[in-house]
């Protein structure tokens, strides 16, 4: 016996069990979760322009999208989800809301750009500004600026001269974004706004007034509400069906294919946890359809499993020795695996690419699931049997799941 390959083997498996079981906990409550599993609301807006005749431009959307993400944050909810959809469409995700009638009188209500004196009275709002003429430029010293241009010179060339010397501040809501002072009497309708702004800062403000000449407004197109009491029964019953069915699976392949059910079964674990620290990296959102695509995932990581381990018990029976067998039935099976594993690569692909929130998320959890599987289940599963192999331990092939009277002569 070599004790060296199989106290290899031993420590290695500790220690993978040993951090799996130590980091869990910590993992599983950091992994994100979705509305339907942590509870809370999701609304799918149409967007339209509050003035006739104007239109909704990507910017536009994009930039409406990202004020109700900044208006959830503002309200408590941690992590909101915005997504713009097709040309006019924003769906908002928030989970764990308590007050949700509140939140969604917060975010229909149009964003509102004003420009506003020293005493709060709103000398100028967002559709008095030019589309889409507000730009960044650099002064002498290279800092950055806003350029900027309105519509009506003259109401601007009064503000500009009772103002004179005075802040002329820039909300957005009721957050002010900046205080510029007013320098001198503007009566082309142009100016410049400077100030110690990065890059960053003074895009973002272009981006505000831009959006502020082209408000848009919301218009409840769909809505689900799901209370935190059924997200969490939700979860608890994924859960515990997703475990009921690992454990059955571990057993049956530890009953049909014995010392390879053995490694089967510690990678499997090895896997899952691998699943969630991707997940967690990621900052990705765990769902339903997500734990589903999860649950599925282990059901292909055992059929690739299976497929190698009956091919290395036919190499058996044809003969050979055990190692002989490990190396010629992990090669001649990495094609089929291989074959199966990039097909469902290309189906989540398409599913992500033209799927949105649910068939997204199933569909980004089964190809994370599908590259995982291929680490652990092919290459982890076939070191940990070589070492077993090589401790000369097991050395009949009925460990291996094969009778010796079905071991064919050479």
């Amino acid at each position: 016996m070599n004790i060296k390959r199989l106290a290899a083997f031993l420590l290695i498996v500790i220690v993978t069990l040993g951090v799996v079981a130590w980091s869990s906990p910590g993992l599983l409550a950091k992994v994100r979760l979705g509305l339907d599993l942590k509870g809370g609301f999701e609304i799918l807006y149409v967007a339209e322009p509050i003035e006739a005749g104007k239109e909704v431009t990507r910017d536009s959307l994009i930039q409406t999208a990202q004020s109700l993400e900044k208006r959830a944050n503002a309200s408590g909810v941690a992590e909101p989800d915005v997504t713009t959809e097709g040309t006019n469409r924003i769906r908002v995700k928030l989970a764990g809301v308590e007050n949700q009638e509140q939140v969604r009188e917060l975010l229909r209500k149009p964003a509102e750009l004003s420009f506003r004196g020293p005493d709060g009275k709103k000398e100028m709002i967002g559709s008095d500004f030019v589309e889409g003429a507000a730009k960044v430029g650099f002064d002498t010293a290279n800092r950055p600026l806003i350029q900027i241009e309105v519509i009506d010179k003259d109401k601007f060339a009064d503000v500009t001269r009772r103002l004179l010397g005075q802040p002329l501040a820039i909300y957005l809501d009721e957050q002010q974004l900046s205080a510029p002072i007013v320098q001198s009497v503007l009566p082309d309708g142009k100016a410049t706004i400077t100030g110690n702004y990065t890059f960053e800062e003074a895009t973002e403000l272009k981006d505000i007034i831009n959006l502020g000449a082209l408000p848009l407004k919301l218009t409840e197109k769909y809505t689900q509400s799901i209370g935190a009491t059924l997200g969490l029964q939700s979860l608890e019953q994924t859960v515990k069906a997703g475990v009921i069915g690992s454990l059955l699976i571990l057993v049956f392949m530890v009953a049909f294919y014995r010392v390879p059910g053995i490694v089967a079964a510690i990678t499997l674990i090895a896997y899952t946890w691998l699943v969630l620290v991707v997940f967690y990296l990621m900052n990705a959102t765990l769902t339903l359809p997500g734990i589903a695509a999860l649950i599925l995932g282990i059901g292909m990581a055992v059929d690739a499993n299976i497929i190698k381990f009956e091919r290395i018990k036919e190499e058996i029976r044809s003969g050979k020795s055990l190692l002989s067998s490990l190396k010629s039935g992990s090669k001649h099976s990495i094609r089929t695996i291989m074959d199966a594993n990039i097909t469902n690569i290309i189906s989540g692909g398409v599913l992500y690419a033209i799927g949105n929130g649910a068939i997204k998320g199933f569909a980004l959890t089964m190809i994370v699931s599908i590259l995982i599987s291929m680490l652990t289940n092919i290459l982890f599963s076939k070191f940990l049997i070589d070492l077993l192999i090589r401790s000369n331990l097991f050395k009949k092939p009925t460990y291996f799941g094969v009778k010796e009277a079905d071991i064919r002569d050479l």
